[in-house]
């Protein structure tokens, strides 16, 4: 495995070059004029994927955006790891925070700015260089298939059924992902959990047009207003959510391992000054590692409506929208979830008013045992490259297609993330450092090795 790591420090310049034309393509899942660059975006997988040494590389349709699938048999009885990424993108709004354009890559402070730095695209295509590293010197210890979606950013809803249409070419042995992040630098972690998401559209209306706020104002209700009160009231002065039967079925974490948790390292003061905040706001009870590992949540995402122009317009508009998202323990169903909340909020609008409640996207929560062998190789791989053991961490976000894998194919999935806070994905300023973009790279070919060790 020398040789490979050897191979990846003298293609240095080359590997970013490449990256670099990846992140160049604005592939921005969620807004449609971007389909072109999907398609464009699933090509260079395809590419990228040959030129590395697959056999076999093929862009493979959906009712959406196309999946790329590879592979590389060397021997049928060796074990097999399927690797999942996605090369779709957020969007970049708002575009004026940025202070570099977001599809122009640039490295300053030794790290990546670019949207899609972290998330996904620098670190998938890790795994793309770490398996061409290994096949160019002959050290590639296992079977490889890899499976790179462009749906990620908007739940995934047509790779379950592509999931379900392709078990037999994605026969594997375990799902290698990395769409995570690490603690620290210098603390290496493996997430072992992902909570779910629910996400929803609503639309109140009120008068059936936009009215004088001085004529109407006092007599009519605000359409704003009244949204703004209704989402308060989906919680309590505890951070409680208040709609009825939440937490029915939230999965409960044992004293035991709510104090393992706690042994993890966390600067609170650190954390704050990250994020510019005086005081952190959760659930009465937990900590801030709590809140967003074993524990739901509900936010807005974004709220609109009326005059957002320039200047002063005095109106009472006729709608207002939210959209509104709930991060799931294990055992919360997304469904039920979404159903509830749209139950719930459309139940407790007021007569002044008429409540409309999208359910747009979801995902299951996901745990990963940590005595598997692919854990276990992953362990002994941060171990050899930070000279730490990682610490077993559950994340807050949500990547909904891994319980759908566990579902669908029958796999666990190991999430070996090698982002951290800083790197501000889903936000203006995107970055990735070098050093965690190399360091991924020989995890990833050590994990290759440990892993075909232990299954022997």
């Amino acid at each position: 495995m020398e040789q490979a790591k050897n191979y990846i420090k003298e293609n240095r310049e080359r590997i970013l070059d490449e990256l670099f034309e990846l992140i160049r393509i604005p592939s921005i899942s969620s807004i449609s004029d971007h389909k072109d660059d999907m398609i464009k975006a699933a090509e260079y997988w395809k590419e990228a994927m040959l030129n590395a040494g697959c056999d076999k590389a093929v862009v493979m349709p959906t009712e959406g955006n196309p999946v790329v699938y590879g592979e590389k048999i060397i021997d049928q009885n060796l074990p097999t790891v399927l690797v999942y990424g996605h090369y779709d993108v957020m969007p970049v709004d708002p575009i004026d925070l940025w202070d570099n354009p977001p599809f122009e890559p640039v490295i300053i402070d030794d790290k990546i700015w670019a949207r899609g730095a972290d998330d996904d695209k620098g670190q998938a295509f890790m795994h793309a260089k770490a398996f061409e590293a290994m096949i160019k010197t002959d050290s590639l210890p296992c079977n490889v298939k890899f499976m790179v979606e462009g749906e990620e950013e908007i739940g995934s809803p047509n790779m379950g059924k592509w999931c379900e249409d392709n078990k037999e070419i994605l026969k594997a042995d375990i799902i290698l992902v990395s769409d995570t992040s690490m603690i620290a630098r210098d603390i290496p972690s493996i997430t072992t959990g992902l909570r779910g998401l629910g996400y929803w559209e609503v639309e109140v209306t009120g008068p059936n047009r936009d009215l004088h706020s001085g004529l109407f104002g006092g007599a009519v209700a605000n359409p704003i207003n009244v949204l703004a009160k209704m989402i308060t009231d989906m919680t309590d002065e505890n951070g409680h959510i208040t709609i009825p039967g939440f937490y029915d079925d939230v999965l409960e974490v044992s004293e035991e391992e709510r104090a393992k948790m706690a042994e993890a390292p966390f600067d609170l003061e650190g954390y704050k000054k990250a994020i510019d905040v005086k005081e952190l706001k959760g659930e009465t009870g937990y900590s801030p590692s709590e809140h967003t590992g074993i524990r739901p949540s509900f936010d807005v995402c974004g709220i609109w409506g009326g005059y957002t122009g320039e200047g002063a317009k005095t109106v009472l508009p006729s709608k207002a929208y939210a959209k509104i998202s709930s991060r799931l323990v294990p055992n919360q169903d997304n469904i039920k979830i979404m159903e509830l909340f749209k139950k719930h909020f459309e139940a407790v609008a007021p007569d002044y008013v008429k409540v409309k409640v999208d359910c747009l996207h979801g995902g299951q929560a996901y745990v990963c045992p940590i005595d598997i062998p692919a854990y276990k190789a992953a362990e002994k791989a941060y171990n050899t490259t930070y000279n730490k053991l990682p610490v077993p961490v559950r994340s807050g976000g949500s990547i909904p297609i891994i319980a759908t894998f566990e579902e669908k194919l029958g796999l666990k999935s190991v999430l070996m993330g090698f982002g951290l806070d800083s790197d501000a994905i889903h936000s203006p300023n995107e970055n990735y450092p070098l050093e965690q973009f190399w360091n991924g790279i020989d995890t990833i070919i050590e994990f290759y090795k440990e892993y075909v060790n232990i299954m022997k």
